[in-house]
């Protein structure tokens, strides 16, 4: 099978995307797109300019659609939007919001947010600081960090968050070579999760990661 073709569900949804709509001015993007993501990975396939960043933001709820419903685990967006986010991790890479936080503050404020969020003390969240080379910045203001390291910061908390949606956006982006690798492996790892999916909006195949699905958008 190709892989650029929607895969075969193995397992129930996670998210149900069903009819969704949205424009920008002059700019149409998505005409009544339905997908139903089962949990493992899920890539959200195109080039520049189709849309994948816009997708990712109505996903998570932060952008409202026109037409269209999306739900989450039977949780639906229009009927209770704030269980809705709950379930959803996502953060715009080029946020300043955080600027003036260290990044251990900046997860612990996420543990306050997602209860499944990986303890401080815990031996994945060590794994996860070792594996994207993180311990030398921790306690450093984002600001302080250069493109690359702040966004080790935002994968480490998405993948310690343990929330039922992980949107990720170009997650390969602005990484040293064995940080790309360290994510290659974590999501091979959670490939076969069947109560989380991991959203990867890319612009091209991760070669050796097993999809459960692949939505593709037109250029």
């Amino acid at each position: 099978m190709s892989p650029l073709e929607n895969l075969p569900n193995r397992q129930p949804a996670v998210l149900e995307v069903n009819g969704l709509c949205f424009a920008y001015p002059k700019r149409p993007l998505f005409s009544r797109l339905t997908a139903s993501v089962p949990g493992g990975v899920c890539l959200v396939l195109g080039g520049d300019g189709s849309g994948k960043t816009t997708l990712l933001r109505l996903l998570a709820g932060e952008l409202a659609a026109q037409a269209g419903t999306l739900q989450i685990n039977g949780v639906a967006l229009a009927d209770h939007a704030s269980a809705y986010r709950e379930q959803v991790f996502r953060v715009d890479t080029r946020t300043v919001d955080y600027d003036q936080f260290t990044a251990l503050r900046y997860f612990a404020l996420q543990r306050l947010r997602y209860p499944g969020f990986l303890p401080a003390d815990s031996a994945g969240m060590a794994e996860l600081v070792a594996g994207l080379s993180l311990a030398e910045h921790l306690e450093k203001p984002l600001y302080m960090l250069s493109t690359g390291s702040k966004r080790k910061v935002w994968l480490a908390a998405a993948f310690a968050a343990g929330a039922p949606v992980t949107l990720l956006d170009d997650p390969f982006a602005a990484l040293d070579k064995p940080s790309v690798s360290f994510v290659m492996r974590f999501l091979s790892g959670v490939a076969n999760d069947p109560t989380h999916s991991w959203i990867v909006a890319h612009y091209d195949v991760p070669v050796g990661v097993p999809l459960a699905k692949v939505i593709e958008l037109p250029d």
